[in-house]
């Protein structure tokens, strides 16, 4: 039926004033078409003032003019749950509890209905089984075969975490369109499915014709693993072939891609070539530096973002504060701590997250915890980033407490949690607690987790139970360096050198490489067991098997392999054919093997070295003293004691 002009004009008005956001105008309107009786009772005006309302982000005036409704249908419904869905987590929790109203006044929801409900229930995630009741709704009333239906609940599958679903609900779709595609590939994305995302957009492109750049946004997220990149290279050129390159989206999800990928040449090339950079595209290279480990650029680049005027977000302070607490970069890691709280992003969980880990890698577990106590209600990854803290800083009591306030707030753990509380068990060799906290993994299902079961050897074989450690070991299907190098050392440090051994040369027969830690652990091994000829083996197959140079730890360890042996002459010339920065850590270790075996000469020699070197040690000063008074030299003795006087 035709509405009267009038009727029409106040409508152009509303859809005029919705699209501005002019809120002020729409009410002095809304008073008019109030003082007019029969326009106050038109439904028509009704649901346009609902949009109105709901588009202007009014909700409690939108809600208004509904309730005053007096005959409700369907449009005036679907007009308050699109606008309540639309307007983020605040409108939609009440959309359920009106669709269920709506079912309640025997009013039948149509297609336009569904897509509202089902993103309302992807944004509340605690709806999960209504709006599985609201699905099979859909399905009754046949509107689940509907473009706009289908690809909204595809959404709301993928944001609960159920992929697998929202493709077979995809694939059974009779009708997609761009926004079907671009809903499916971002699912898999978000669960880091990259080939999975890449065989939907390849499909895709089969299919439709014309791909928009939030198609390839999507898609770019997905890549974020090496592994990965040359797919991404790929997709690069389908995005030059479109020409949507010149969306900034695009192009700062390239950068972001590239970063990601480790291929940050690329990365900083394309941010180069853009002429219309924003905030985004200067937080993407940043976060790709702090990322890879390379901080001082992440930190440059903030710098010049800074003075070229652009506003960082929560996002980017997090990625400069990562590259702040990689290289100690105590002062600028303040100044970002300041800048963030002049920005007004202290009560984010992203930035408290980033602030408590950055103090605790500095050392400041005082401040950390002042970071971790300012929010009232952390969530588990700062639970987890405190309690790390704790632990990285050998304040493992007050980690196992934190693990245990956490455990009275009903806060589940994850996996890191529970590998720094082992952590702490076994740095305080608690068997007992560790043994209650090796039991909550299993109760939480993070038992198989090959980061626990590696916590767990540790501790086992450092509390001593070493039958418990192997079991634990033997068991594990996937086996990392740590792991190995764990069982490696508590087997070495209880004595087991020779099993130590045995499991070193069992790893190299599986292909796992050692590092650094691992030499230091078994040339440890063989100066407890004094096999010289063994220690020099493994110190030389660093270098000509493994590539890996020596480092002071392991010409300590050499030194005191042989001086154990009591080949003190042939540690005092490895000593002085070292080609690097020592110090006096190798004469140290030499010394007091001197007096052991009653070598005074090269005793004296290895003391008066760190006497040049201006050792500080009163033990060192003590021995060399003893020494000299073996050997009768007491003028040697007075000068000796009186220089450590001084």
């Amino acid at each position: 039926m035709p509405h009267p002009p009038q009727n029409r004009s106040f409508y152009n008005l509303l859809i005029q004033y919705a699209d501005q956001k002019s809120l002020k105008k729409g009410q002095i309107l809304h008073a008019h078409i109030i003082k007019i009786p029969y326009l106050s009772s038109c439904n028509y005006l009704a649901n346009n003032l609902i949009k109105f309302y709901a588009k202007c982000g009014h909700l409690h005036g939108a809600k208004l003019v509904f309730e005053n409704l007096k005959h409700k249908n369907v449009v005036s419904y679907n007009c308050l749950i699109h606008g309540l869905s639309h307007n983020g987590s605040k409108g939609s929790n009440f959309v359920l509890e009106l669709f269920r109203r709506m079912i309640a006044n025997n009013i039948l929801p149509d297609a336009h209905t569904f897509p509202g409900v089902f993103t309302a229930a992807a944004l509340n995630l605690g709806c999960n089984f209504d709006a599985r009741q609201v699905h099979v709704l859909g399905i009754k009333t046949a509107s689940i075969d509907d473009v706009f239906v289908g690809s909204s609940l595809v959404n709301f599958y993928c944001k609960v975490g159920c992929v697998f679903e929202a493709r077979k609900l995809f694939d059974r779709m009779p009708e997609r369109n761009l926004v079907s595609w671009t809903t499916m590939i971002s699912g898999y994305a978000s669960k880091q499915m990259a080939k999975e995302a890449l065989g939907v957009f390849g499909l895709m492109r089969l299919v439709e014709g014309n791909l928009n750049e939030f198609v390839f946004t999507s898609v770019l997220s997905a890549l974020v693993c090496p592994e990965f990149v040359d797919s991404g290279k790929q997709v690069h050129c389908v995005v030059v072939k479109n020409g949507v390159l010149e969306f900034v989206s695009v192009l700062n999800a390239l950068v972001t891609m590239y970063a990601k990928c480790g291929n940050l040449n690329y990365s900083l090339m394309l941010f180069e070539m853009c002429s219309d950079k924003n905030a985004i595209t200067w937080s993407a290279l940043i976060t790709g530096y702090s990322q890879a480990g390379d901080s001082h650029k992440a930190l440059k680049l903030f710098s010049k973002m800074h003075y070229a005027g652009f506003v960082p977000s929560e996002f980017t302070l997090v990625g400069v504060l990562k590259a702040c607490s990689d290289v100690a970069a105590i002062e600028e890691g303040k100044q970002t701590h300041g800048y963030l709280l002049k920005s007004g992003y202290e009560t984010q969980i992203y930035t408290a997250t980033a602030l408590v880990d950055m103090y605790a890698k500095f050392g400041f577990t005082g401040d950390a915890r002042k970071g971790f106590d300012f929010l009232l209600e952390p969530d588990l990854v700062l639970w987890t980033s405190i309690i790390a803290g704790y632990v990285q800083n050998g304040k493992n009591e007050e980690a196992l407490s934190m693990y245990g306030r956490m455990q009275m707030r009903k806060i589940l753990p994850n996996e890191l949690t529970m590998a720094s509380v082992l952590k702490a068990c076994s740095n305080l060799a608690a068997l007992e607690q560790g043994k209650q906290i090796h039991a909550r993994t299993i109760k939480y299902g993070l038992g198989p987790e090959l980061s626990i079961r590696s916590a767990l050897s540790t501790m086992y074989a450092k509390c001593g139970s070493l039958e418990e450690g192997v079991l634990i070991f033997r068991r594990m299907l996937q086996r990392d360096i740590v792991s190995w190098n764990a069982m490696i050392s508590g087997l070495s440090q209880n004595g087991h050198g020779r099993e130590a051994l045995e499991l070193f040369e069992e790893m190299r027969l599986e292909g796992t490489k050692p590092d650094h830690i691992t030499f230091v652990t078994v040339l440890s091994a063989c100066s407890h067991m004094g096999i010289v000829k063994r220690g020099w083996a493994y110190f030389n197959m660093m270098f000509d098997e493994f590539g890996l140079v020596p480092r002071v730890e392991h010409y300590a360890c050499m030194v005191d392999v042989l001086s154990r042996a009591g080949k003190l002459n042939e540690a005092k010339e490895f000593i002085e054919s070292a080609i690097i920065d020592h110090g006096m850590c190798l004469w140290r270790i030499l010394l007091p093997a001197c007096r052991n075996h009653c070598n005074y000469e090269l005793g004296a020699y290895a003391g008066e070295k760190l006497m040049e070197l201006g050792s500080r040690e009163s033990s060192a000063y003590v021995l060399l003293s003893s020494i000299y008074t073996a050997m009768g030299r007491l003028a040697d003795v007075v000068r000796v004691r009186r220089m450590m006087k001084v």
